[in-house]
């Protein structure tokens, strides 16, 4: 599993980044979890406002920061799709 935080570095973008990580951890699961910085990158997923959640190359949020069990539930149905 791939969850990328996009963003250039401000408070909110650390806070989702804290949030996804425990998402992972509480979920218990093998996941990479990656911030993005590079303002090419995140333009590439087409996101107007920062920050944003990337789960598996699919853009789940941007804009906010979404509540633990809302990126736990996106997670989970990522992992429905792998199998």
């Amino acid at each position: 599993m791939d969850v990328k935080i996009l963003g250039p570095g401000c408070a909110r973008c650390f806070e989702l980044e804290r949030k996804a990580r425990r998402a992972v951890e509480e979920l218990e699961i093998a996941a990479n979890v990656e911030k993005v910085s590079d303002i090419q990158k995140i333009i590439a997923y087409r996101i107007m406002a920062t920050p944003g959640l990337v789960i598996d190359g699919k853009v789940k949020c941007a804009g906010r920061i979404p509540a633990i069990d809302e990126i736990k539930k996106w997670i989970r149905e990522a992992e429905g799709t792998r199998t």
